[in-house]
This record gives C-alpha cells, structure tokens and sequence, in this order.
C-alpha cells in the first residue's frame, strides 16, 4: 500500500494519495488548499492512477481543492450525504470563509459499513459524527490502516465548538475507533500519525473533554 501524505494549507490540513501496489489505482483523500500539484507529483512520482476521491468531511480545509482535483483528472467524488451542503455550498455550515473555495457535487454518498475499494484494497466506511454530522472515516482491516479525519488526532479529538458539531454524538464515535486492533495505524486530518493503542483514552473520551 502507497500512504503518501503531504500537509498544505493556513489550517496545515493532512492531505492522502493512497495507492494500490497491485494494479496502481489510487485515491485522494481530503484535497486541501492548492494540494493539486502535490497530489500531481505524487501520483506521478509512484505511477499511480487516480480513481476517487474521499472526503472525511466538508470541512473548507479538507475540500478546498475538491472540484479542481476533480475536473482535472474526471474521477468521481465521495462524501456523507450529512456534509454534502457546505461542499455544495461552501460557507454554508457556518463557519467563516477566510479565503475563496469553490464548491462542487459529489458523484456519490459514504455511509456506515460501505466498502470502498482503491485497487485490490478495501475501507470500510465507519460513520463518526462529532466534528460534523457526516464525518467518516477509512479503516483498511487488511493493511492495518485508519484514515481518521477530524474525528480522532494524536492526544486529542475534533473541536465540537463548531455550528454543526455535535458533541453528544462524538463519545459513540470514538468507542467505534477504540474498538479497532490497537496495532491500527491511524492518519488524521492534522497532525503525526498515531496507534489506536498509544490512544488508550478513547473509552474515557467524554470525561475527558466533554
């Protein structure tokens, strides 16, 4: 598996090529602000072939770069049906709009238990509201790979001050991810990468920053 991540923009948001070493078809994972040619470089640097694109979330810092990475390489976009309005409408969640992002449609929607497949590889989606109402994430069971979003960081979790978070849906999210190997891998939306088993507060959760 290619896991190739690349930090761009003011919010220093977690952007992922995520490629199959079998038959080279890859997936963008979260297209942050002028990320294309990151994404470019590395898709040609590991000779992959973009396929999808996945959004954790609609948040601007994780789709500022969605419809252009969509109409330059014609692939299909992906996000819960739950965040689907701000990335129509960018703004539109309530958040404040500190530079210009286009909005786009999505091709199809993410909900708990689907599959998706990037090569030979297979996510399975988990729903974690909290951050946002349709926040996911991306767990490859086989590869032992977490791709968190917001939802879940190293140390600590998503902000729930924002307008559409829901804070009393976040605990039942993250008992979702604590119960993951404790091996797993997981990439988040900022910062390093971690282990579900360094993350051993994630049962205690609410007492901790509810």
């Amino acid at each position: 598996m290619v896991i190739d991540c690349f930090t761009t923009g003011p919010f220093e948001t977690n952007v992922y090529v995520l490629g199959c070493d079998k038959t080279k078809e890859a997936a963008i994972v979260d297209p942050s602000f002028d990320s294309l040619p990151l994404i470019a470089a590395s898709l040609k640097k590991h000779s992959l072939i973009p396929k999808k694109i996945l959004l954790t979330h609609s948040h601007i810092d994780h789709i500022a770069d969605a419809a252009r990475v969509k109409e330059t390489y014609h692939i299909p976009l992906y996000v819960h049906l739950l965040d689907e309005p701000n990335l129509i409408s960018p703004g539109s969640d309530g958040l404040p709009l500190f530079f210009p992002v286009r909005g786009t449609r999505p091709t199809g929607y993410l909900a708990e238990g689907d599959i998706v497949e990037v090569g030979t590889m297979k996510a399975k989606v988990i729903h974690t509201p909290g951050h946002t109402p349709g926040g996911v994430c991306f767990y490859f069971p086989d590869e032992g790979i977490l791709i968190s979003g917001d939802t879940l960081f190293q140390g600590t979790i998503g902000n729930l001050s924002f307008p559409t978070a829901e804070p009393e849906k976040m605990w039942n999210s993250l008992r979702k991810l604590a119960n993951l190997p404790s091996t797993t891998r997981v990439y988040p939306g900022h910062g390093p990468s971690t282990t579900i088993g360094d993350e051993d507060w994630l049962e205690r959760a609410e007492q901790l920053f509810g």
